[in-house]
């Protein structure tokens, strides 16, 4: 009788153990993203941040319109704002004061490649030496180690989005584009970037019309508690 009841014990234990195995395995299958189980981060490229949030970015991209920058730096400083400038290698060469100074203004920066190429006609090495150029000058001229890189005019292929994980960098498209380096009509890049929700990555250049645009933007924004940040913070 003795025995009986202590297989029935043992048997019982065995039960709750196998119970409590399924369970973590149910966990871990269910709330942790595969990737974290496999030791593996995904590469694919990044159209929004949280839209739960109401948090915006305004990506600037910059490989020309310097001529425009000091305004642009001047309206956003004057609303108290901080937000992202991708910015490509060959430009940092030539306007090495402009970077300290967008990095000195308290914006972030992220890496936009060396030559502007379209990066879904380009190889493996070829990717590599593109993002990897314009992250050595900014290192070097700003002390800054860019963590998010944005394709010139959105272009990439499997190559791109390999050799910017294997750099440590996120690839960042936008959700929102204002279209400003073809139509030069500040009231059609204001009416396209308040076209915004939460967690929106908003395209934006360098261009008069988007520095004559920009107060109003920001004006906008402000009256409907939509925060402009940079796209690290909207991202989390």
């Amino acid at each position: 009788m003795k025995n009986k009841k202590e297989k029935i014990f043992i048997h019982g234990i065995a039960n709750l153990v196998i119970i409590c195995v399924l369970v973590v395995f149910v966990a871990i299958t269910f709330i942790v993203p595969s990737t974290a189980v496999f030791g593996r981060s995904n590469n694919s490229p990044i159209y929004h941040g949280n839209q739960k949030s109401n948090k915006v970015s305004l990506m600037i991209n910059v490989y020309w319109g310097t001529e425009y920058l000091n305004d642009i730096l001047k309206t956003l400083n004057d609303y108290g704002i901080t937000t992202t400038f991708f910015v490509g290698g060959q430009w940092v060469e030539k306007e090495q004061d402009y970077l300290i100074k967008i990095k000195n203004m308290g914006h972030e920066i992220g890496n936009h490649g060396y030559f502007h190429k379209d990066h879904n006609k380009l190889s493996y090495d070829q990717n590599v030496d593109e993002i990897k150029t314009c992250h050595t000058i900014v290192k070097q001229v700003a002390n800054v180690d860019m963590n998010l890189f944005a394709p010139p005019s959105g272009y990439y292929n499997k190559n791109t989005l390999e050799v910017a994980q294997s750099l440590g960098y996120k690839t960042i498209m936008w959700s929102r584009d204002t279209i400003d380096w073809r139509d030069k009509d500040s009231d059609i890049v204001y009416k396209r970037a308040i076209n915004v929700k939460g967690g929106d990555l908003v395209l934006m250049h360098p261009t008069q019309h988007t520095s004559q645009a920009l107060p109003s933007i920001l004006d906008y924004y402000q009256q409907h508690n939509i925060v402009v940040t940079t796209v690290s913070d909207v991202l989390l």
